[in-house]
């Protein structure tokens, strides 16, 4: 019997900018690295403000410039989640001070991570937030969309390297 899959959920505040952007790179990614099937990418917001709503057309704009795709419906990180998932993605120390908070064990507050902290320029400057473009114009969603790209490589490696760890422990 094979594992299950790897799971990742990404968290901003209201699950139609940052995070949306962040599943849908990281989801090309790992299909591009054979992975599809062993991974399971999702996304949440800290609030449920947008719940049952797509994605801010901005987002959506950046995503179809780059090429990728998205069919996304926002919706709130729930605590009980943590026992399903593998990895909690943040956008920025707002939102991983919050889910640890959320979160019921020490080992589930482990599973939180920044995103940029996979980015090693970013990590080497200590700049991990990818900061919300909500408020701003087309040149912040391409920042915003630049900060995930180039973290996602760090973090596909970390993401195969956890699913080769689980199918050698169950091999």
């Amino acid at each position: 019997m094979s594992p299950s899959p790897y799971r990742v959920c990404f968290v901003c505040t209201g699950n139609i900018c940052r995070s949306p952007m962040a599943e849908s790179v990281l989801r090309a990614r790992a299909e591009e690295a054979g992975l599809g099937g062993r991974v399971e990418i999702d996304s949440a917001g800290t609030g449920g403000w947008h719940e049952g709503y797509g994605a801010d057309h901005r987002t959506i704009a950046v995503l179809t410039e780059r090429g990728y795709e998205q069919a996304h419906v926002a919706r709130g990180f729930r605590r009980e989640w943590f026992d399903r998932l593998d990895l909690v993605i943040a956008l920025d120390g707002g939102h991983l001070r919050e889910l640890r908070r959320l979160a019921p064990t020490p080992r589930d507050a482990a599973k939180v991570r920044l995103l940029r902290s996979y980015d090693p320029a970013a990590a080497a400057a200590g700049d991990l937030d990818v900061p919300d473009p909500y408020y701003g114009g087309p040149d912040d969603f391409q920042a915003c969309m630049e900060m995930v790209e180039a973290a996602s490589e760090g973090l596909l490696t970390a993401v195969r390297e956890a699913i080769g760890a689980r199918e050698a422990e169950s091999a």
